[in-house]
This record gives structure tokens, C-alpha cells and sequence, in this order.
């Protein structure tokens, strides 16, 4: 297990359609760990194959089930390989999206308050999950990271120095209740 480069915003990669996992192998675990501990090692949500120069379909997220409210050491790393979101709720959420392919940059996303996927996991098996608030939303943002897409393209509004501010003192606040 390695600690890989995130790749930046401005990077060409960032914006290519990446290519179905077609080999369930030791090459493909050895990314999953990289990207997991790459991940946890930058205090990230997720972390899609792209964001470290890989054009696979594939992602991890942080698993917030019923647990939205958690700290991430609460929390189990999902893995999707060529995951496809198969249904989303009507029902939308407005919240602040970050990235680490784009750092020190903040936005208000519109996503869905629920999402179902329908991936593969490690060893090529198919599954389908569920995802609601945070879960849905890191889903949603590492499926866009498969098609080229940062979160800065569907932003609603891109938060500004105070803006920011205001939003972590808050945060804050909230982890001191």
C-alpha cells in the first residue's frame, strides 16, 4: 500500500471519461488500498481512481449509513468498481462540496438526498447499494469524477474566503454540542 498523487484541477486527466474495470486482479486491490489510504491520509470523503491518474472506473467513500452525524473513524470505506447510479430521488439537498483535486475550494451543490448504485465490488461480484445524505452525496461526486467532471462545473455557487470561514466556525460549533 502507497500513498498516491492527487492530481490537481488544471490536470487533463481530470477531465477524460475513464474506462470500465475489465481485471479483478492484485492490481486492482493494490489501487483500492492506495486509494484508501491516499484518501485517509488527505482527510477526504472519497477518492475516484482519476484524482490519482488512473482513467478506471472505480471509487471509494466514506460509508455514513445511518451514521451521518458520525466522525469518519466511525465509518467503513465502500468500494465501487464501474459503478452506475441506477436511481435517485426527486427530493434534492443543497450543501457544501469540496474536493481534493481542488483545494481551498468550496461550493453549494445541488445532489440527491438519496441514490442507488449498482457496482461490482473487488472481486467483480455485483451489488447494489443505497446511499442517503453525505453518502448519496460522495456517490454523486466520485461518479462525476468518472465522467470528467469536478464539482466546480455543477456548483450553484462557489463560496468565497468568509463564506468558507463561516462554514467550518459553524461546523465547529456543531462538533462542540
Amino acid at each position: 500500500m502507497a500513498l498516491r498523487n492527487i492530481l490537481k484541477d488544471g490536470d487533463s486527466a481530470l477531465r477524460k471519461k475513464s474506462r470500465p474495470v475489465t481485471d479483478f486482479n492484485k492490481r486492482l486491490w493494490e489501487l483500492l488500498d492506495d486509494l484508501r489510504d491516499t484518501m485517509t491520509d488527505a482527510n477526504g470523503f472519497g477518492l475516484a481512481a482519476p484524482q490519482v491518474g488512473v482513467l478506471r472506473r472505480a471509487f471509494i467513500v466514506l460509508d455514513t449509513r445511518g451514521n451521518d452525524d458520525s466522525d469518519d473513524d466511525d465509518c467503513n470505506v465502500l468500494e465501487l468498481i464501474n459503478p452506475e447510479i441506477i436511481e435517485a430521488s426527486e427530493e434534492m439537498q443543497a450543501g457544501p462540496e469540496g474536493c481534493l483535486s481542488v483545494p481551498g475550494v468550496w461550493g453549494i451543490v445541488k445532489r440527491p438526498m438519496r441514490v442507488k448504485i449498482r457496482a461490482q465490488d473487488r472481486y467483480g461480484n455485483f451489488f447494489e447499494i443505497e446511499g442517503e445524505g453525505m453518502t448519496a452525496r460522495g456517490f454523486c461526486h466520485e461518479s462525476d469524477h468518472l465522467d470528467g467532471r469536478l464539482f466546480t462545473d455543477v456548483a450553484e455557487k462557489i463560496l468565497d474566503r468568509k463564506e468558507i470561514e463561516a462554514l467550518f466556525d459553524e461546523r465547529k460549533e456543531e462538533d462542540g454540542k
